[in-house]
């Protein structure tokens, strides 16, 4: 279903060819009653399907045997980060519909379809362009919105704090699953630094002459994650059920402390690090903000989530095994491609703090702030 170009322009096909999908998809007759950008309001719908923007998530309202159902249809953006081919977009998608509703709390994937080169068939593999991905529609509010408020207000609530703890809970809960298959813990920990979405990924996305960091000190992060890529192969027994991208814009929560999670990534199973580190960097990016280090209402979540995970889990070994981990995250909260806007001040310190962490061979929950101090 690309339409008049394949760029990232936007796509073009009908509304017909939507609904004749759908009535496929859910074995009735759908009536389409609107289609429009997630985070936008329906009053904003579409009033025709032409232009419709690679990587934008679209919620589809319609109408089957007298029930209003919202699912949301997502594609990819193809610039980079290991999109570039429509088969790299394609592996992903198909997995993503193969995985979501294997993980307790995650959104359901409805389908996996591809759109036609024309836009009006969705018949055969062999003459598809780009692949989509339709899941449920879930309302609520993204855990960012939390994180955004307390660095405002400098406040915690209750709440807050519940809420840090069922997220903790929750990576305690999906952990706890287990696998014997060595290479898959191999495989991710080789995706870690190689994969276009991880570490040499970002790496990549760095562009050159940067007034902050040298290229030979990107060269040096990156040897130095090689070297973790070999410590990681001896600690498959640690392979464990994992989100993947564990990280404030992927969780949704709805009242209390009930939450729905988005967007797994990269595999079924992988290290629980890379989970907990996806999640707890925010807390640290987020105080670098307010407090220019690890501190206040920030350090009191950094330590709830860690202190209630390690007495839950027994899991002191995950201290010897955070380094890279906590490398890559670090390297996309200091990204100027994600967080163009970001103060010099904070995107040093939380490159200082990528730099020294790798450095270490046990990660110290008390040295955070030591971390971030200027490269030793």
């Amino acid at each position: 279903m690309v339409g008049e170009s394949k760029s990232s322009a936007g796509l073009t096909f009908s509304i017909e060819a939507l609904r004749q999908y759908l009535s496929s998809v859910y074995g009735g007759d759908v009536e389409i009653l609107g289609v429009w950008r997630l985070g936008c309001e329906k009053a904003e719908a579409l009033k025709d399907l032409k232009g419709f923007g690679y990587g934008i998530p679209y919620v589809i309202e319609f109408r089957l045997k007298g029930e209003t159902k919202r699912v949301v249809l997502e594609t990819m953006r193809p610039e980079g980060f290991g999109h570039d081919f429509a088969s790299d977009r394609a592996a992903i998608l198909l997995w993503q519909h193969s995985a979501f509703n294997k993980l307790p709390r995650h959104v359901r994937s409805v389908d996996v379809g591809a759109f036609t080169v024309d836009g009006k068939d969705l018949k055969s593999l062999g003459d598809c362009g780009e692949f989509f991905l339709l899941t449920e529609y879930v309302d609520g509010t993204l855990y960012h919105v939390d994180l955004d408020r307390i660095k405002v207000t400098g406040e915690l609530t209750p709440l807050d704090e519940k809420r840090c703890l069922a997220l903790s809970d929750y990576l305690v809960q999906i952990h706890g699953v287990k696998k014997e298959a060595p290479w898959l813990y191999v495989r991710r920990a080789r995706e870690l630094v190689g994969h276009g979405e991880c570490i040499m990924g970002l790496l990549d996305s760095y562009p050159p002459e940067l007034d902050f960091i040298r290229e030979c000190d990107l060269i040096e992060i990156e040897r130095d994650c090689v070297v973790w890529r070999w410590r990681l192969k001896r600690k498959a027994h640690r392979l464990s059920q994992v989100h993947g991208d564990f990280h404030p814009w992927n969780i949704m929560f709805h009242e209390g402390t009930d939450f729905t999670v988005l967007d797994r990534s990269r595999g079924e199973w992988g290290e629980p690090a890379d989970d907990v580190t996806a999640i707890t960097i925010n807390y640290i990016f987020y105080s670098l903000q307010k407090y220019g280090e690890l501190a206040g209402v920030f350090e009191r979540l950094f330590r709830l989530f860690w202190e209630n995970y390690l007495l839950k889990t027994s899991d002191w070994e995950i201290l010897e095994v955070v380094q890279p981990f906590y490398a890559w995250r670090g390297l996309v909260v200091a990204s100027p491609i994600w967080y163009p806007n970001l103060s010099l001040d904070v995107r040093m310190k939380l490159l200082n703090f990528v730099h020294n962490v790798l450095h270490y061979e046990r990660f110290d929950l008390e040295a955070v702030n030591t971390y971030i101090r200027s490269a030793d």
